[in-house]
C-alpha cells in the first residue's frame, strides 16, 4: 500500500475562522453603507469592495484559497481606484489603503495559511510587497506633511530694508500684542537662525492649582515691564514674575465666581503708567484685568494690591448698564486696550442662547480713577453715557471678546466685533446690528463715536464674528507714499487690507455673488466680500476629500457628506444638514497674525476645520429639551436654543465616529506673505498627529499633520518666528 508524502497531504477543508468572520464583518460593513452612499449618488466603490471582502471571508471561512485571490483582486483594484481618485497624496491615500493592507498581511500570516490547500501562493513576496506599500504610503505621507512650499515671493527677503516700525519698538512687551498696534514684532536680534537650537529651558513658572473639577489651560501673552513679567490664567489671578529666575513676585486672584461659567479664560493683562505720578509711588503703574465674571481691576505693579482709589477700592462692576445677565453670559476673556488715558473694553457674550442676552456694548474708563468716560452702544449711536435708571444698553448686539488695538496719534481704537445674538439667525436684526456685525470697527478713544467701519462678513449667520486683533503697520503703496494700513484675519480665512484712517480698503476687495436658500426668514446678503490677498481657507470640500482612520469611517463621512448641503462658501444653515467651510474655529482666530515691519511680511496661521450644522425647527427643539437660558456648553460644540427665532441650532465640527475630521489633512497651517506683492512666501503644515489621535487618543507621531491652533505668532528682528 503506497503511503501518501506528508507535502501531499491537503489540509482540512476548515478555515481560519476568526479572521473569516472580520472580514465578513467589514465587507458587510461596507455593502451596507456602500448601497447607501451609492443610492445617494456616491461613489459605488465601497458596494464593490465590501462585496469582495465578505465573499472573501465565506471562502475562507471555508478553507478556500481562492478567497485569498478575490481578497488580493479586490485590494489591487482598490490601489488603482485610490490613486486615480486622489493621486499620491500620502494623507488622502492612508484611509484608502492603510487598513486593507494591515488586513492582507493578517491573511498572509502562517496561521492563515496554514490552514488553505498547501497548493496556494507563496505567501512571502506578497508580505514583502503589501510591508513595501505601507512603508510607502507612510513615507509619503510625511515627506508630504513636513513639506516647505515655497512661493513667489521676492528672494532674499532677509537683505529687504523696509519701513521702520510705526509702533515702539522696545526691549519690553508692553501691550497684548507687543506695541499698542499688534504686530507682535520684537526688535530684539540676540536669538538668530544660526543659534536658536541651542536653546534650554532656563526656568518653568506654574501658576496656581485649579479648584477640584476645573480643568482648563493657558491662553495668556505676558507683557514684559521693565524687570518683570505679568501674567494671568483661566481664573484671572494674576502674576507678577521674574523674567530671569521664574520666581513669583506677587500674586493676586479676584475671586471670580463660577457659577454658569463655561469660558474660562484670561489671555492678557494691561499696564499703565501715570506720568503724574511719583515715580515708585503706589499705584504709579498700574495692572488692569478684567475678568470672566464681569469686574475690571486695578493692580498696584509693584505689590499686586487693588488700587484704592479706581473705582470701589480696586475693581467696578461691568454688568452695570446691562439689565438682566445671568451667571456665565456676560464676561470679558481678552486683556482691556490702553489709549489717551482711557481703558476700552468690550465682553464675551454666551452663543446662541436667545435674542435678549445682554448687550455688546464696548465701554471706556479712567486709566487713574475708574470713572465711566464712554459707551459706544450701535442701537444708540448718538448717546455715549450711562443707561438712565430704568434703561440698559441696547441687548443683543454684536460684541467684541477678542483682543482690540489703537492708534494714539490718530485716537482711534479698533475693534473687531462679532454678530448679534442668536449666531446662526439674522431674521430679527435691526439696521444697526447688520451694519457692525462681524466688522472692524474704528471709535474715536475721546468721545466713543464710531468713525467708520468695515464688515467682513454681510449678515453673518455663520458664526463668522472677527476674534483676531487688528494689527496696524505702514506700508509702501505703488506709488512709494508710506500709508498707514490695518490688516483684518478673519475666520473665513480672508485677510483685509485697509487704510486705518478711513477704512477704505488698499489691497483690492471684491463683492462676489454666494449661494442663496436656506429657511424662510433668514436675511441673506447676495454678495460677500472677498480679498485679493492670499486666502487661508483651504480648498472647498468635495466626497473624495473625505477622510478618515479607516475605509468604514472614510465611508461614513462620504455619506454624510452626500446627506448635507454643501453648495461652497457661505452655504446657508438649514433643517436639514448643512456643511459650513471654514467652520467657526477659522480661518484665523484670536492669535491674530505678526508682522516683520523691516522686511514687510506677514505670518499667519489658521483652521481648517469644517462644521456640520443644521437648524431645529422650534417644536422639536422643545421636544428634545433644548431651552432658552440654560447652562451654556461646550462653546464649539453647540445644541443650543436661539430662543426668540424659529430655530434652535446644532452645530460642531464635522468628525468621524472616530473623532478625526472628516475632512483630509492639513487641519492648520501657516504661511508667510509678502505685504507689497501680496504673494505668498513659504506656507506649511501647522502642529504635528503627536497629541491626535482616533478616540482622542495621542498617536505619539511626530508627523505634521496641521492641527486646529488658536495662538498666534512672534516674529523678531534677527528674522525667526516663533
Amino acid at each position: 500500500m503506497a503511503v501518501q508524502k506528508p507535502s501531499d497531504t491537503p489540509m482540512p477543508a476548515k478555515g481560519p475562522r476568526l479572521f473569516a468572520v472580520l472580514l465578513l464583518l467589514v465587507g458587510l460593513l461596507l455593502c451596507a453603507g456602500g448601497t447607501y452612499l451609492a443610492a445617494l449618488g456616491g461613489s459605488i466603490y465601497y458596494l464593490l469592495a465590501g462585496a469582495a471582502t465578505a465573499v472573501s471571508g465565506i471562502l475562507l471561512w471555508r478553507g478556500d484559497r481562492r478567497g485569498s485571490w478575490l481578497y488580493g483582486a479586490m485590494l489591487g483594484a482598490t490601489a488603482v481606484w485610490a490613486v486615480w481618485e486622489v493621486g499620491l497624496y500620502g494623507w488622502a491615500l492612508l484611509p484608502r489603503l492603510g487598513g486593507p493592507l494591515v488586513l492582507g498581511l493578517i491573511l498572509l500570516t502562517p496561521y492563515v495559511q496554514r490552514r488553505l490547500d498547501r497548493r496556494a501562493i507563496n505567501p512571502r513576496p506578497l508580505a514583502v510587497a503589501a510591508v513595501a506599500a505601507i512603508v510607502a504610503i507612510a513615507g509619503l505621507t510625511a515627506y508630504q506633511s513636513g513639506q516647505l512650499i515655497t512661493g513667489a515671493g521676492p528672494a532674499g527677503l532677509s537683505g529687504i530694508k523696509g519701513i521702520e516700525p510705526a509702533f515702539a519698538a522696545s526691549d519690553d512687551w508692553p501691550k497684548w500684542g507687543g506695541d499698542a498696534g499688534g504686530t507682535r514684532y520684537s526688535k530684539l536680534a540676540d536669538i538668530t537662525p544660526q543659534n536658536v537650537e541651542r536653546l534650554e529651558r532656563a526656568w518653568v513658572f506654574r501658576a496656581d492649582p485649579m479648584p477640584p473639577g476645573v480643568l482648563i489651560g493657558l491662553e495668556v501673552t505676558p507683557i514684559k515691564i521693565g524687570d518683570t513679567l505679568y501674567a494671568c490664567d483661566g481664573l484671572n489671578r494674576v502674576y507678577a514674575i521674574d523674567p530671569d529666575t521664574g520666581n513669583r513676585k506677587w500674586s493676586f486672584d479676584p475671586k471670580v465666581n463660577l457659577d454658569g461659567i463655561v469660558v474660562k479664560t484670561c489671555r492678557g493683562v494691561a499696564w499703565w503708567r501715570d506720568a503724574a505720578a511719583t515715580p515708585g509711588a503706589q499705584c504709579a503703574d498700574m495692572i488692569y484685568t478684567a475678568t470672566i465674571d464681569a469686574r475690571l481691576w486695578a493692580l498696584d505693579a509693584r505689590s499686586g494690591k487693588p488700587c484704592s482709589q479706581f473705582g470701589n477700592k480696586g475693581s467696578i462692576d461691568l454688568k452695570r448698564g446691562l439689565g438682566q445677565a445671568l451667571p456665565g453670559f456676560y464676561g470679558v476673556t481678552s486683556a482691556p486696550t490702553i489709549v489717551r488715558n482711557r481703558i476700552v473694553i468690550g465682553g464675551w457674550v454666551t452663543d446662541n442662547q436667545s435674542v435678549e442676552e445682554p448687550s455688546g456694548v464696548i465701554r471706556a474708563f479712567d486709566t487713574r480713577t475708574g470713572a465711566f468716560s464712554w459707551a459706544w452702544d450701535m442701537g444708540r449711536p448718538n448717546e455715549h453715557g450711562e443707561p438712565k435708571a430704568g434703561e440698559q444698553y441696547t441687548r443683543g448686539t454684536p460684541n467684541s471678546w477678542g483682543p482690540s488695538s489703537a492708534d494714539e496719534q490718530l485716537g482711534l481704537v479698533y475693534l473687531p466685533t462679532g454678530n448679534a445674538t442668536p449666531d446662526f439667525w439674522s431674521g430679527h436684526r435691526s439696521a444697526a446690528m447688520n451694519r457692525y456685525g462681524s466688522s472692524v470697527v474704528a471709535v474715536d478713544a475721546e468721545t466713543g463715536a464710531a468713525r467708520w467701519s468695515f464688515q467682513t462678513t454681510h449678515r453673518d449667520v455663520w458664526d463668522y464674528d472677527v476674534g483676531s486683533q487688528p494689527t496696524l503697520v505702514d506700508l509702501r503703496n505703488a506709488a512709494g507714499q508710506i500709508v498707514p494700513a490695518l490688516i483684518q484675519p478673519t475666520k473665513r480665512g480672508e485677510t483685509f487690507v485697509l487704510d486705518r484712517r478711513t477704512g477704505k480698503p488698499i489691497v483690492p476687495v471684491e463683492e462676489r455673488r454666494v449661494v442663496q436658500g436656506g429657511v424662510a426668514g433668514q436675511q441673506l446678503s447676495p454678495t460677500q466680500p472677498y480679498s485679493a490677498m492670499p486666502s487661508m481657507k483651504g480648498p472647498d470640500l468635495s466626497e473624495q476629500a473625505m477622510w478618515g482612520a479607516t475605509p468604514i469611517d472614510q465611508l461614513y463621512c462620504r455619506i454624510m457628506f452626500k446627506r448635507a448641503r454643501y453648495a461652497g462658501d457661505f452655504t446657508p444653515p438649514d433643517i436639514t444638514p448643512t456643511i459650513q467651510n471654514p467652520g467657526t474655529l477659522g480661518g484665523s482666530n484670536w492669535g491674530g497674525i505678526a508682522i516683520d515691519p523691516v522686511r514687510q511680511l506677514m505670518i499667519i496661521n489658521a483652521n481648517r476645520m469644517a462644521y456640520y450644522v443644521r437648524l431645529i425647527p422650534r417644536a422639536e427643539a422643545v421636544k428634545l429639551g433644548i431651552t432658552a437660558n440654560a447652562k451654556p456648553g461646550n462653546h464649539q460644540i453647540m445644541r443650543a436654543s436661539q430662543s426668540g427665532t424659529p430655530y434652535a441650532i446644532d452645530a460642531g465640527p464635522f468628525l468621524s465616529p472616530t473623532g478625526m475630521p472628516c475632512q483630509q489633512p492639513p487641519y492648520g497651517s501657516i504661511a508667510a506673505i509678502d505685504l507689497q506683492s501680496q504673494k505668498v512666501v513659504w506656507s506649511q503644515s501647522f502642529g504635528s498627529a503627536r497629541d491626535s489621535g482616533p478616540f482622542g487618543l495621542s498617536s505619539r507621531l511626530p508627523i505634521p499633520i496641521g492641527t486646529p491652533n488658536l495662538g498666534g505668532a512672534v516674529i523678531t528682528a534677527s528674522g525667526l518666528v516663533f
